[in-house]
């Protein structure tokens, strides 16, 4: 199967460059089944980093545009690469493969690991968002907290110590104040930095990489032959129906 890891923002253009780009794909190899190939996309326009409600409006028509290519390029599933899910539901309105939210797998599958779980973030002012988010993927009443440590999406990386100990004093917060017994990573560069396993032999509780659940949240739904519901998506009536794909004898 080949599966899409799509960027949604100019990141190989940006700070963190096409070496990121490429390392995340690498990262994502590593962790697929055998038989599935992983491809890896930015998109041409949109903000650097997705830290705000109107930056993920930025980034949404780039996004949707490489999410209709994607499905015309043959792909089986498509990863929208943010953990805010930027532009989910209109992605599954347009197209027929499936379509993963990291943000929204991770909660769900967070709900499923305990009785309550928090989300370690970067800034204070994506906390309502990711509140709100919960609420639309039907998990509120086991989000125990949502927890800022208080670092920029694009500074995350420049000392890794410091990002850890933030990691960690947030999670033994949100187990201490509110009684998390599950931590989730709420960017997707928090998840690429492979702090998962480290943050949670030093907690004791499971800790979701949003990259890696959504992974194999792609897998599983390709594996099965199964796709978001079109009663639940359908294309929108504005829109002319897509040209059936031309058969080559």
């Amino acid at each position: 199967m080949n599966i899409l890891y799509l960027v949604p923002g100019p990141m190989s253009r940006g700070k963190m460059g096409r070496q990121e780009v490429e390392r995340r794909r690498d990262v994502l190899q590593a962790m697929a089944f055998p038989g599935t190939n992983v491809a890896i996309r930015d998109v041409p326009e949109g903000p650097p980093s997705i830290e705000s409600a109107y930056d993920e409006l930025l980034s949404v028509p780039a996004t949707l545009d490489g999410i209709l290519q994607a499905e015309r390029d043959g792909f089986d599933a498509v990863i929208l690469g943010c953990f805010g899910d930027p532009g989910l539901e209109a992605a599954r309105e347009l197209v027929t493969i499936p379509v993963i939210g990291p943000g929204e797998t991770s909660l769900l599958t967070a709900a499923g690991l305990g009785h309550r779980f928090s989300v370690v973030t970067i800034l204070d002012n994506v906390v309502a968002s990711q509140e709100h988010q919960a609420h639309r993927a039907g998990v509120l009443d086991k989000l125990a907290s949502v927890e800022a440590i208080g670092i920029p999406v694009l500074d995350l990386m420049n000392d890794r110590a410091t990002t850890v100990a933030g990691v960690v004093d947030a999670g033994r917060r949100a187990i201490e104040r509110h009684r998390a017994d599950t931590l989730m990573l709420g960017c997707m560069t928090l998840s690429f930095m492979g702090l998962g396993a480290e943050v949670s032999r030093a907690l004791g509780v499971p800790v979701l990489e949003a990259n890696a659940v959504a992974l194999k949240a792609a897998e599983a739904q390709v594996a099965l032959g199964i796709a978001h519901s079109k009663v639940a998506f359908p294309r929108p009536p504005k829109l002319p129906e897509p040209r059936p794909t031309e058969v080559v004898a």
